[in-house]
């Protein structure tokens, strides 16, 4: 059995939890709670901590244990297949409305003459070679790709402040607290897209109590990591944009790649930073790869090729159905609202529950 050190877990967990968010959210709060919105960030993806604490917890109660095959320990087998059944086809369904993303994003941005089969088919083969090479691949990946993505952001964010009205900000909590609150709601999913993550990567933890609490660390700074660079990618969008232009541009923070200037010579760097930023799209569709395929394995005990051949073909088939980028856009929100969201917030704690009703009930 393969195994990933804690460092390995964190910058992972972090490349999935952002993942895409720092190209959709300032869009995202700032529709939902104004010009406020961006303060709703951190708290909301601070709702990570709790669920991954229930996590961990549940690892360390049924060690090298995922938390699909816990299901079927706690609620029976039938109930726990069902639960299985319902993680892989929400997995397989946002994993190829990721790879479709990918395609979109990038024919939009900066090569709209480039065939969007070609994005497809050329991260997908990315995606396919990291899954068969394993776990541990997969990770050196994401520590390799996301303190590059960190420091794309900063750059872009640092060297967009020049630009920046400072009125735009102004007045700030105009509306009470209610903003916060609805632009909340639109950020939360994105920790259940992480928890879902964790759910099925317990397997590849170390498991020894003193590398659990590392791991809890872990989770904490990965929050607070992602949380204050997801809110200042949305507030810089709003002090140079303005709310109602931060709203209507669908990646915004693109534009503002457009925007740099260095000594008047070096412009237009939005290339430079999709180029970076790619990794992380993978690394988010190769996370729910990787889900769908650990599903299949516990749920079907199915681990051949042809199978993983098969959620490659499915994600092709998903990432086509979709040619138009709005109505992926709101596709990928209602995945992730009205899907994931309920799904992770109903199974884990109730799972947590059990799991602590039969250990007093055992004594």
């Amino acid at each position: 059995m393969e195994r990933i050190s804690t460092h390995q877990f964190m910058t992972l967990g972090a490349a999935v939890l952002m993942g895409g968010t720092f190209l959709l959210i300032a869009s995202f709060v700032t529709e939902a709670g104004g010009r406020d919105g961006w303060m709703a960030v951190l708290p909301a993806l601070v709702v990570t901590i709790p669920y991954s604490l229930m996590v961990l917890s549940l690892s360390a109660k049924y060690p090298q244990k995922n938390l699909l095959k816990i299901s079927e320990k706690l609620l029976g087998k039938w109930v726990g297949k069902i639960i299985g059944f319902i993680y892989i086809v929400i997995s397989g369904y946002y994993g190829g409305l990721l790879l479709a993303f990918i395609g979109v994003i990038y024919e939009q941005s900066i090569m709209p003459l480039m065939p969007r089969w070609v994005f497809y088919i050329g991260a997908l083969l990315l995606v396919f070679y990291l899954v068969s090479s394993g776990i541990e691949v997969f990770a050196r990946f994401s520590e390799l790709i996301f303190p590059m993505i960190v420091i794309a952001i900063v750059l872009n964010i640092a060297l967009t402040i020049p630009r920046i009205e400072q009125g735009e900000l102004l007045p700030i909590l105009s509306e009470g607290i209610k903003p916060l609150f609805l632009g909340a709601l639109r950020v939360v999913p994105f920790s259940m897209v992480y928890i879902l993550f964790l759910a099925g990567i317990l397997t590849f933890l170390p498991v020894d109590k003193q590398a659990l609490g590392q791991l809890k660390v872990g989770v904490r700074r990965t929050v607070f990591l992602v949380g204050i660079l997801d809110t200042l990618v949305a507030l810089i969008q709003i002090l140079v944009f303005g709310p109602t232009e931060t709203v209507r541009l669908a990646f915004g923070i693109l534009e503002l790649g457009k925007m740099v200037e260095i000594s008047r010579t070096i412009s237009g760097v939005e290339s430079l930073f999709m180029g970076v930023w790619l990794g992380a799209l993978v690394i988010k569709c190769g996370a729910f790869y990787f889900m769908t395929t650990w599903g299949i394995e516990t749920v079907f005990k199915l681990t051949k090729l042809p199978w993983k051949l098969a959620v490659s073909f499915v994600f092709l088939v998903i990432a086509f159905g979709f040619t138009r980028g709005y109505s992926l856009s709101r596709e990928l929100a209602f995945v992730e609202s009205y899907l994931i969201s309920p799904f992770a917030f109903v199974w884990i704690p109730s799972l947590w529950a059990i799991s602590r009703w039969k250990a007093r009930a055992s004594i």
